[in-house]
């Protein structure tokens, strides 16, 4: 505990829980924690967790289950719960720990919480006195007999002095010893205050760093050699006291400044970055608590990546925090850290029993306790654990049964260099559907290139880059021949079209919207279409980026109506590659994106394509017979088959 700028007092001992924190003489290195060693005065105290009612929760408490492939996955962090274990003032209260730690071990194995691990960061007693480490005891049996994952640090309030301050309470209650049977446990310095341990998660191992209030050069050494030990693991270093708030708590409800840097290095963190984070590049994560109010910021290590540094303390909250617990959820999905802050305790209790202090400490939802940090976390890693990218494959094993045609583009020509009129470019397929290029008159030479670029699941590891547009036309786009057999083929069986593309950030909607991906020739009126939503003059059939927001429309004529269906996608940010996939299974079109259904997929039947034995194109769309528009930006692998795909047949599939 310590309220940053705090400095020691006069006031003598007794006179309030204030004065005798700032007796402790908090802020300083060498902060003595008063009472260490010694007995309870007067009567046993008394133990809330051992009464009935709240506190305990309701349901059973189950196992510790956590999944440690989910790409979602909860680490819980615990700070100063110093003021419910005071057991040299016979004034202990287990019961919210008790419930947080109950919380933990239930919603290790509920998915949408995943919790794999819990770290305390220091402070568990108020007194250092063994009578307060007895009670602790207890309570983190609760965690032991489920075979839960956690670690924990001593904060000033629990040990004097620096790590070599040899036995303790707190040593002997939390120091090792407790952790030689936790599978998740790797290991301690000689002191036993400085400990290492390893967690699954999203399908890795993530190393956890306790270090202790005060660490020395050996304990500095030991980190550094933990580290080294586990070169490929990502690192969450914990400790009592790293960086302080640069506000106090007379604002209240806590949100001066800016809530994502409102924090700086303690003397004692600067320490910290300067002989351990700042070049070790696996530190992505600091903990602490110790300081009130909560905060955050964040700082480039010497390798030019961020260190997320953060305070989690609610000491100062109604019951002293009541166990109160922040749970970061990591979701590698989304490449995002969310963070909230619950009171298992109060949240264990029936809602109309709850006091109103307690109503209003069930969740913490300001900046500083409810928030999201995005983490690019193969991206971060990369400098110690890089994901090796997915190797090109063979052309020949993209053929699944019912291949009619397969156009990429890699192996064909120097990236950035252009394709000239009448190239070609094969059918891969084995079907006779090669492409050739077509240059709309005034099209500079380079406006249909080579590239090396390519979505990370695409089997060719190369792209066209086209620079087209309209208002003029312009752009080079490709055409299969006028007698290649894609032209006539009618689908009636089902089919699947699948193709990457890739949208630069000078996409223009008035330029560059609506223009076809792939698209079949053929006006709708000369195929005798009409009806509702029924242009007589667009193309048969076109996958193509719309100009509403750069969504994907996929706009083709049945054999069964004389109408369109019309497919719609969700709009695509630019500067990343995506996966298109329209899979027809004989009666419904679905469209799919990164092989996630779109939501805006008609029901009707929908049986085929129609044809008029025209080419297809690849980057130009007609309209009314000829090309108004060329596409602005990469394509990648295309792929057509006569046949409904499964996901599992997708050219991204593993």
């Amino acid at each position: 505990m310590c309220v940053h700028g705090e400095t020691a007092s006069h006031e003598p001992t007794g006179q309030g829980r204030r004065g005798f924190l700032r007796n402790a003489a908090l802020a300083g290195a060498g902060a003595v924690a008063v009472g260490a060693g010694s007995s309870a005065l007067g009567a046993a105290p008394a133990h809330a967790a051992d009464a009935s009612g709240h506190g305990h929760g309701h349901g059973h408490v189950g196992r510790w289950n956590p999944d440690p492939d989910a790409l979602r996955f909860t680490f819980a962090v615990m700070p100063d719960t110093q003021y419910l274990y005071w057991g040299s003032q016979d004034s202990v209260n287990r019961a919210p720990q008790e419930e947080s730690f109950r919380y933990i071990v239930r919603n290790s194995g509920v998915a949408d919480q995943n919790i794999v691990f819990m770290s305390h960061l220091g402070d568990l007693s108020q007194d250092a006195d063994s009578s307060s480490f007895e009670q602790i005891d207890k309570a983190f049996d609760i965690l032991d007999a489920k075979g839960a994952a956690y670690s924990v640090v001593a904060g000033n309030h629990d040990v004097s002095g620096d790590d070599t301050r040899g036995d303790t309470p707190y040593l002997r209650t939390l120091g090792p010893r407790r952790f030689r049977h936790a599978k998740s446990f790797v290991g301690s310095d000689a002191t036993g205050y400085n400990t290492a341990h390893v967690f699954r998660a999203a399908g890795r191992s993530w190393l956890v760093l306790a270090l202790d209030w005060r660490t020395t050069e050996q304990g500095f050494a030991w980190a550094e050699k933990t580290i080294k030990a586990h070169p490929k693991m990502p690192v969450i270093l914990t400790a009592h006291d790293i960086v302080h708030p640069d506000y106090d708590d007379n604002v209240f409800p806590y949100e001066s400044g800016d809530p994502e840097n409102n924090a700086s290095l303690s003397e004692y963190g600067q320490a910290l970055w300067d002989r351990l984070i700042a070049d070790n590049d696996q530190i992505f994560l600091t903990l602490n608590g110790h300081y009130w109010p909560s905060g955050r910021t964040t700082r480039k290590n010497t390798h030019g990546n961020d260190v997320h540094l953060h305070i989690a303390n609610y000491q100062n909250r109604f019951f002293g925090g009541g166990g109160m617990i922040r749970l970061y959820h990591f979701d590698l999905a989304r490449d995002t850290i969310d963070v909230e802050t619950v009171n298992p305790w109060i949240l264990a209790q029936e809602p109309e029993s709850r006091s109103a202090l307690a109503a209003e400490h069930a969740r913490l939802t300001s900046p500083v306790d409810d928030f999201s940090i995005p983490v690019d976390f193969e991206k971060r890693f990369s400098g110690f654990a890089p994901v090796p990218a997915r190797p090109s494959r063979p052309a020949d094993r993209m053929l699944v049964r019912g291949t009619v045609a397969y156009w990429r583009f890699d192996g064909q020509g120097a990236p950035g260099t252009a394709l000239t009129r009448g190239q070609t470019v094969r059918d891969l397929s084995g079907r006779g559907n090669d492409l050739t290029v077509v240059t709309t008159p005034g099209t500079p030479a380079d406006a249909l290139t080579w590239s090396d670029d390519h979505h990370p699941d695409q089997p060719g590891h190369a792209s066209l880059n086209f620079t087209g547009g309209r208002n003029p036309v312009n752009g080079s786009y490709l055409t299969t021949t006028d007698a290649a057999p894609l032209n006539t083929e009618t689908f009636r069986g089902g089919y699947t079209i699948e193709t990457f593309v890739r949208i630069p950030l000078d996409w223009d909607a008035g330029r560059n919207g609506n223009a076809s991906v792939l698209s079949r020739r053929g006006a709708a009126r000369a195929a005798g279409k009409h009806g509702r939503n029924t242009d007589p003059n667009e193309p048969l059939a076109q996958l193509a980026i719309t100009n509403n927001g750069r969504e994907v429309q996929f706009n083709h004529y049945p054999l069964n109506t004389t109408y369109p269906t019309t497919n719609w996608s969700h709009g695509l940010a630019e500067l990343r590659w995506w996966h298109i996939a329209v899979v027809n299974d004989g009666r419904r079109t679905r469209l799919y994106v990164e092989s996630s259904p779109v939501a805006d997929d008609p029901r009707r039947v929908s049986l085929g394509l129609t044809s008029l034995g025209l080419p297809w194109l690849v980057g130009g769309h007609e309209y009314a017979g000829a090309i108004d528009v060329v596409f602005h930006g990469a394509v990648g692998d295309i792929r057509v088959v006569n046949r409904p795909l499964e996901h599992g047949e997708f050219l991204t599939a593993k």
